[in-house]
């Protein structure tokens, strides 16, 4: 044998065994990585690493010039609403928060008209042992991620209950949705999430790592902007991570008001599902050339049809050849109602809501998230939703419920305040009077009275712009500069 093969054949026997001491080392660590994957103990969640950052987070409320107010800071009333609230305490007051979107805010009138005006004005009716202050954080396209730092803001001021309804808002900002195993491989181990939540000493809900995304200071929607509705594409991968967050983002909410012993309150949001078309539609990928003529054509043949079960029947076969054409589902629906099939109707409305490719409506995932939450987090959850339909006939809400495709008419935003009175009732927050109900209509008709006419112009000026905005035909261009109103 030669010496340099007696020399290979030494240097193999050196990485053997140095391979052989490597996989001895590491067994101890793969039986215990095994056995945690067994026991289901750490595993990764998108909020051990926040999805979710901002440029910067200014406070909501600031202390007016005598000090003796908290009030929105001016620098947060483009998308707030003025409201305020004592800096002292008083004993027999009982503070409310209001957290949400533009519905929260009253739009397109403003908290004047929305349920938590009417709420406080019942809540004083009903019981005049405490003195009850509601106060409005409803941000303008405030979706929920952007509500946790408000929620931490406002429980240090002596909340005594919080009020959540959010799920509107979660597509209106642009955001990059990276994979969190792609992002973070060392999240892959789970003996590496065990001492990484071990050493902390935190929650997983509060973040142990740097957001994966920084979003602008304030809300930057895509619909801000002219022809914001070509942005929108369907994309469902994104779609799931946007409901997963979604969920998180409720869950921490829940645990930041739990942990001050602070009662939280989540509202299911409702929608305008008959009167709303579908704000974008596409059709569905790989759809060939032959299915889609074949689609066009029933569609077509639909239009023409004067019998209403030849209508059926043509788009009932238009959608068999593309399900997620929500166009086509909302003309279905509407064939359904006018062949008095309320059930079948409300099932394409709904459909034809989850697939509109500009979902500025709640889909139905963020609805099963937000129940799934509330049931395993023993959240009270009062259903919103559940109540419009059943004051409707056909069950189906529409313009007999909204101002446009979500936002609440008065008299509804008053409904709204009643089932949260029933709750605070039901959960001995308060304690009625015998004639409170009396109290509590001359109250609302005093109010509506101090509302002038420049109030409800106002309001209808405003639903002009927004019907714009989810038309894709804001004034504002891409470079920042803007068109004169009603231009184009």
């Amino acid at each position: 044998m030669t010496r340099n093969n007696r020399g290979d054949k030494s240097r193999g026997k050196i990485v053997a065994f140095r391979t052989a001491a490597v996989i001895v080392g590491l067994l101890p660590f793969v039986l215990f990585e095994v056995t945690l994957r067994g026991l289901g103990v750490g595993e990764a969640t998108e909020a051990a690493y926040p999805a979710i950052g901002f440029e910067a987070v200014h406070p909501l409320f600031a202390l007016n010039d005598t000090s003796d107010r908290y009030e929105i800071a001016k620098s947060r009333q483009a998308y707030f609403y003025p409201d305020s609230f004592a800096a002292e305490k008083d004993a027999s007051e009982f503070r409310i928060f209001c957290l949400g979107g533009s519905t929260v805010q009253g739009r397109p009138y403003s908290i004047e008209t929305s349920f938590t005006t009417w709420l406080e004005l019942s809540l004083n009716a009903t019981d005049s042992t405490r003195n009850w202050e509601v106060i409005n954080c409803g941000g303008i396209s405030y979706a929920s991620y952007r509500l946790v730092p408000i929620l931490e803001e406002v429980l240090a001021h002596e909340a005594d209950a919080i009020v959540l309804y959010t799920g509107h808002n979660e597509f209106l900002e642009a955001r990059t949705f990276q994979d969190l195993q792609s992002t973070v491989p060392l999240s892959r181990v789970r003996t590496f999430n065990l001492i990484r939540d071990a050493w902390s000493g935190e929650s997983r809900l509060e973040g142990q790592g740097q957001p994966r995304e920084i979003l602008a200071t304030e809300v930057d929607a895509l619909l801000d902007y002219r022809d914001g509705l070509a942005d929108y594409h369907r994309d469902d991968s994104n779609r799931s991570v946007v409901v997963k967050q979604y969920a998180e983002n409720l869950s921490r909410m829940i645990d930041l008001a739990s942990s001050e012993s602070v009662p939280i309150v989540l509202l299911n949001p409702a929608s305008n599902l008959k009167d709303t078309p579908p704000f974008k539609v596409e059709p569905r990928s790989q759809l060939t050339e032959r299915d889609a003529a074949e689609f066009d054509t029933l569609c077509e043949q639909s239009r023409a049809a004067s019998d209403i079960g030849e209508k059926v029947e043509l788009l009932e076969k238009a959608v068999a050849i593309d399900g997620r054409h929500a166009g086509a589902r909302f003309l279905l629906a509407h064939a359904y109602l006018t062949q008095n099939q309320p059930d079948e109707a409300r099932e394409q409305f709904v459909r034809a809501k989850d697939e509109d490719v500009c979902p500025l409506r709640m889909i139905e995932p963020l609805h099963d998230a937000l129940s799934a939450v509330a049931s395993s987090s023993g959240t009270p959850l009062i259903d919103v939703r559940r109540d419009f339909e059943l004051r409707v006939p056909d069950g189906i809400p529409g313009d007999n419920v909204f101002l446009d495709h979500i936002h609440p008419s008065i008299n509804n935003h008053q409904a709204i305040a009643q089932l949260l009175l029933d709750h605070l009732v039901a959960a001995g927050f308060c304690r009625p009077l015998d004639d409170w109900k009396a109290i509590r209509d001359e109250r609302y008709l005093e109010h509506l009275a101090s509302l002038d006419t420049p109030y409800y112009a106002k309001g209808k000026q405003r639903l002009e712009g927004l019907i714009r905005w989810t038309q894709g035909r804001a004034n504002k261009l891409r470079d920042g500069t803007l068109l004169p109103p009603g231009l184009d």
